[in-house]
């Protein structure tokens, strides 16, 4: 590392060609057309970055390393030493959708898992960015995010909170870093703002869900679905056989499975409940993964439009919906409850466990510790006994389904 102060005027004005520290981040940059400029370079979460402070012609040695000395101190304050420079209102203003991608980044390491980051990038992908995001923080209004609110606010009123709340969160950020003036305040927040122009969320009407369908009706729509030669059919299949969430199972991946051992471990940063979960499989559902293994996607459900991408949940809607347009992916869990409470013997914990739940009791969790795998494999490989009522073979997937 250069020491402090490391060049001469003279040899500002005569090296050749590259870059020649002077210490304290600043680097003297010679073209090899001969131009010169100052270049004061640092780093920020390990990346490296660079501003440049402009000619040799037009700033000397001495005031560039009063520049630079402005702009370590700037660092150490935690302040954006590009600031020294050129003032936070000449600075260029990112868009929406640069400053939320900076924020889900910055907020990436406080968040449980992986997928909550997804979450956020998805749901502004779908309700926000057409409308806002290439708009700069400092140009949105009220009645912008009243364009984005409106359409979802009685239609999907969950999602529709939480679409709110990031951008509330991404507009603060701009405010914070000097991107929006602070006294427009923030277009997104909901008290004394948008509570007067919306109806509150506990008062919208709740959405009315698709029913769960009736346990003794799935194995008719297993023998249908099993008629149906494409990748969400199976997938499908393979979601009522081990009684999985659909984002579980659509994002599997052929490492978490253990064909031999017949488990599938699907790992805590993909669970609801943050905790690995393993998954015993039974026959049916071992003859799936053999059928789909032959596609050599990573992705064990891969969208057959993307394959280097899972299933999506909206092609596996639309299966389902060819053959009953009045229940939800989640019914097969819901069913499969059913089934277990008022068709078999098994303990409740060994369905709860089957089902990943958590125990919400604490002191019986800490009693009660084993995964009871074996009792589950029993529990499942009953409930596919129950699911094969009306008998169908599994057959090839086509090329492209």
């Amino acid at each position: 590392m250069a020491k402090l102060h490391s060049l001469t005027a003279r040899q500002a004005q005569t090296l050749g060609p590259g870059t020649h520290a002077d210490g304290g981040n600043l680097f003297l940059r010679v073209r090899p057309t001969g131009s010169r400029a100052w270049v004061f370079r640092y780093k920020v979460d390990g990346k490296a970055r660079e501003i440049g402070l402009g000619a040799l012609d037009t700033r000397s040695l001495a005031e560039a390393r009063k520049v630079a000395a402005d702009m370590r101190k700037a660092i150490a304050d935690g302040q954006d030493p590009a600031h020294v420079i050129r003032p936070p209102e000449e600075q260029p203003k990112p868009t929406f959708t640069e400053l939320a991608a900076a924020h889900i980044e910055a907020m990436r390491p406080q968040w449980r898992n992986a997928k909550h980051a997804w979450q956020w990038g998805r749901s502004l992908e779908m309700y926000v960015y057409p409308t806002i995001g290439d708009m700069t923080p400092d140009a949105i209004t009220t009645d912008h995010i009243l364009r984005v609110l409106s359409p979802i606010w009685t239609t999907k009123p969950e999602t529709a909170q939480r679409v709110r709340q990031r951008i509330e969160a991404i507009m603060a950020r701009a405010v914070t870093l000097g991107y929006r003036p602070r006294s427009e305040g923030n277009p997104a927040l909901w008290k004394n703002h948008l509570d007067t122009l919306l109806p509150a969320p506990k008062k919208v009407q709740k959405v009315v869900h698709h029913p769960a369908i009736p346990h003794h009706e799935l194995s008719a729509l297993m023998s249908q679905l099993r008629g149906l030669e494409s990748v969400a059919s199976y997938c499908l299949q393979f979601i009522t056989l081990t009684a999985c969430r659909s984002g579980e199972a659509r994002g599997a991946t052929w490492s978490e499975f253990d064909l031999a051992a017949r488990t599938w471990t699907i790992p805590g940063e993909r669970m609801k409940a943050g905790r690995s979960h393993v998954v015993p499989l039974s026959p049916p559902a071992i003859a799936i993964l053999e059928v789909m293994r032959a596609a050599g996607t990573r992705h064990v459900f891969a969208s057959p439009y993307k394959p280097r991408q899972p299933l999506t949940d909206i092609g596996l809607i639309h299966m389902l919906h060819r053959i009953r347009p009045d229940i939800s992916v989640h019914g097969m869990r819901s069913a499969f409850r059913d089934w277990c409470s008022e068709k078999t013997s098994f303990a409740n914990e060994v369905v709860e466990l089957s089902l990943a739940h958590v125990n919400r009791d604490k002191t019986e969790a800490a009693y009660f510790r084993s995964d009871l795998l074996e009792k589950r494999r029993e529990l499942m490989a009953a409930w596919a006994r129950y699911l094969d009522e009306k008998k169908s073979v599994v057959v090839a997937l086509r090329s492209g389904s």
